[in-house]
């Protein structure tokens, strides 16, 4: 009987529903979010050790870390901590292990998850609180269950799963539980560059377990947009930085337009903005009878899955520079452009290489996904899995993203443990059977 046969057999009945919600639980009511991820963290370390996984548990060294040219980050943090499991069917590694890759006696499959979630906004718009997770009509309901405490907890009931049916399997497996990285990705660029990289990596992000390759960049921006102020009675002796910030609004959803009329990529479906450019907040003006003499906004600019990013930032400079240059006022006092917080590359793993096609036979056995190719329009820390980590993966978790990032977030039961049966045959198929 080959592995597949074997790891559909065992994956599908020794998923352990109770665990994985009970488990879920614990972890939701932990709020994890402005840069508070320590006892999450902690919670996912014990949960891992009540599996059986040798740990690697670490104070991350910020200052260290921040040299590299890929950290970004938005949030201050007190003692960032990070998270490793480990499980070696190659020869046990032992407590405290600090690097991973082959052992020589089979492949390494990485696993990843994140810990930190987005603020919960106003809990008056939430049907139940947001950190104490509540399970109604087969849904669960709370912050974090889908995006992405959910896939990450199904993806240690996936991993349970395994060690639970007691098959053998070759080499190692690495589990990621990381912070940061909604706000750029600090924790896995950590895990990387301790040594945690493999032969494969899966992240469990919310795919609806399509099997996404490829994830767009994203670059966080400022504009600084100068006016000249006046008071409101004489405002036609000012200039409003408020309306030449529509200008140069104008001038960037025209360019987002032109820009994404030529993509023509099939694996990002109907989206008819695979690289959006969006301003999330403005501000300005001091006073309501003056007129405003300078606007702040910030925004995220998508980056192509193959561009550069250096390149992709001179493209948009080059824009606001086109559109100041055509406004008397704005050629001489230009817009300024500063690059800030999360600036999350693209990647792309090759459609052939050995991760995409066990993560797509997955999903074909299990009749979860298309069966076919996707890729994100959003920024995820599979980037520095394939840039830093040299280890081409693909993201493959439970759940609809459009869910996430709002009041009443959601995921499905059966959906988390489909979760949960695509990681433990993902697990078993990439690692195989001993002989």
């Amino acid at each position: 009987m080959g592995v597949e046969t074997v790891g559909i057999a065992v994956a599908a009945p020794a998923i352990d529903e109770a665990w994985l919600l009970e488990t879920l639980a614990g972890l939701v009511a932990i709020p994890s979010w402005k840069g508070d991820e320590r006892a999450a963290q902690e919670y996912v370390a014990a949960v891992m050790d009540g599996l059986g996984m040798d740990l690697d548990v670490w104070e991350i060294d910020e200052a260290e870390l921040s040299r590299h040219p890929d950290y970004a980050t938005e949030l201050e943090r007190e003692r960032p901590l990070g998270v490793v499991g480990r499980m070696d069917w190659g020869g046990r590694a032992g407590k405290g292990l600090t690097g991973s890759g082959s052992t020589g006696s089979g492949p390494t499959l990485v696993l990843n998850g994140h810990v930190d979630v987005v603020p919960p906004g106003d809990p008056f718009r939430w049907t139940a609180p947001p950190f104490c997770m509540d399970v109604r009509g087969g849904r669960v309901y709370g912050r974090g269950v889908l995006d992405m405490k959910g896939p990450l907890v199904a993806g240690l009931a996936g991993v349970k799963a395994v060690l639970d049916s007691g098959v053998g399997l070759r080499g190692s497996l690495l589990f990621q539980s990381v912070i940061g990285e909604e706000d750029g990705g600090l924790g896995t660029l950590a895990s990387v560059l301790r040594g945690h990289t493999g032969d494969g990596a899966i992240v469990v992000e919310p795919t609806g377990l399509h099997v996404a390759n490829a994830q767009a960049g994203a670059l966080n921006f400022r504009l600084s947009v100068p006016g000249r102020a006046a008071h409101g009675a004489l405002r036609h002796e000012g200039v409003s930085a408020l309306e030449k910030f529509m200008l140069v609004y104008r001038h960037l959803m025209d360019f987002e337009g032109q820009r994404n009329a030529c993509v023509g990529d099939p694996r990002f479906g109907s989206n008819p903005a695979p690289y959006a450019i969006c301003i999330g907040t403005v501000r300005g003006g001091e006073w309501a009878s003056s007129v405003p003499e300078v606007v702040r906004a910030e925004g995220r600019f998508g980056v192509g899955v193959r561009e550069d990013v250096g390149t992709a930032r001179r493209l948009l400079e080059a824009q606001v520079a086109e559109c100041c240059a055509r406004d008397d006022f704005l050629r001489d006092n230009p817009v300024g452009v500063e690059w800030w917080g999360g600036q999350f590359a693209p990647c792309e793993t090759a459609e052939d290489a050995r991760i995409v096609t066990v993560a797509r036979s997955v999903a074909r056995d299990l009749g979860v996904g298309t069966g076919g190719l996707a890729a994100v329009p959003y920024g995820s820390d599979l980037r520095h899995l394939v840039n830093a980590g040299s280890t081409p993966g693909v993201l493959f978790g439970p759940g609809d993203v459009a869910n996430a990032h709002r009041e009443d977030e959601s995921i499905g039961v059966d959906e988390l443990v489909d979760g949960a049966r695509a990681v433990a045959l993902a697990v078993m198929r990439f690692l195989g059977r001993q002989a």
